[in-house]
């Protein structure tokens, strides 16, 4: 969802930091701010340029104190990753120009080309999206950089993990008690770390939804190196929520589909889907936000909260 601003509404250091990374003769005449992210402001530029037309930037800035805080690690590996990924084919965003200390903007910031398309989380079509979602992942982990980026990082632990209300109680102890062993070893793989729906951008022409394409790949503050396992948990966690507990499994199946490679065993396989529904129980009031931001009302907290619920306790019914 999008809001019309005036060209105001960018700060004016940070619109004079823009400026400076326009060509001559270019000008901003509009911003428009995007919703749907849970970290940071973000804005699209649009940019007069010298021959009449039109092109559009997109500005991200980290304007919460708390984020603001660690803003420049995020964004140092955003714009180390959109460098990396020119040339491979991944449709990411590129860079223009970074700012991750604030030295010469309000707020640390990001510029970054924009990128055409729409993120879609309609129930309607998922069985369309969802092997386009796999083959795209599949992509991105086989990219191969020439300097890795930083391993993963997980922070839930058994101590922190929210059971929700109602939950099944035995379920999630168990839950739990798989997440207290060491993670199993790994072949590591560059990873998004955060590839999920509202992360993916779609080209979807409205005569002929099914020839809808995946347009582009946003938010790689996260990139990191890891295991497969773990972006593909990560998206099956939350396409369960968006869409019902029954697609998380489904995502999985047509990563493998798709030529992605896993785990080789139920219980590596397993540890990792289980830490990820984890890691989403100490944020859902953050995660269903965004949903019901873009149309998808019917997904409070509380409804959530259910699917996460029935989610994993799925998991430890059903490990295969």
């Amino acid at each position: 969802m999008t809001n019309h601003d005036e060209a105001a509404a960018v700060r004016p250091l940070t619109l004079a930091w823009v400026g400076r990374h326009l060509e001559t003769g270019e000008r901003i005449v509009a911003t428009e701010a995007l919703y749907g992210g849970i970290t940071a402001e973000m804005r699209r530029l649009t940019i007069a340029t010298r021959d009449g037309g039109t092109r559009d930037l997109v500005l991200r800035s980290f304007v919460d104190p708390f984020r603001v805080a660690h803003a420049e690690d995020g964004l140092n590996r955003e714009a180390g990753a959109l460098a990396l990924l020119a040339g491979t084919g991944v449709p990411a965003p590129g860079l223009v120009a970074v700012d991750p200390t604030a030295t010469r903007c309000e707020y640390p910031s990001l510029l970054m080309t924009h990128l055409a398309g729409r993120t879609v989380l309609d129930d309607e079509g998922l069985e369309t999206r969802l092997p386009l979602l796999a083959r795209q992942l599949v992509g991105i982990h086989t990219v191969r950089p020439a300097e890795r980026p930083r391993k993963y990082v997980t922070l839930t632990t058994a101590d922190t993990v929210v059971v929700p209300k109602g939950a099944d109680a035995a379920a999630w102890a168990a839950a739990v008690d798989v997440i207290r062993k060491p993670p199993p070893p790994c072949e590591g793989r560059f990873l998004h770390r955060d590839f999920q729906p509202g992360n993916v951008l779609f080209d979807m022409p409205l005569a002929k939804p099914a020839d809808a394409r995946i347009s582009g790949v946003v938010d790689w503050a996260a990139a990191s190196w890891g295991p497969a396992d773990l972006d593909v948990a990560h998206c099956s966690t939350n396409l369960a929520l968006l869409h019902g507990p029954a697609w998380g499994p489904r995502f999985a199946e047509a990563y493998e589909e798709a030529g992605g490679v896993l785990a080789a065993t139920t219980s590596e396989r397993l540890y990792w889907r289980v830490r990820d529904g984890l890691a989403c129980s100490e944020e859902v009031r953050a995660v269903a936000r965004p949903w019901r931001e873009a149309g998808r009302t019917e997904l409070t907290t509380r409804a959530v909260e259910e699917r996460l619920d029935a989610y994993v306790t799925a998991l430890m019914d059903s490990p295969a």
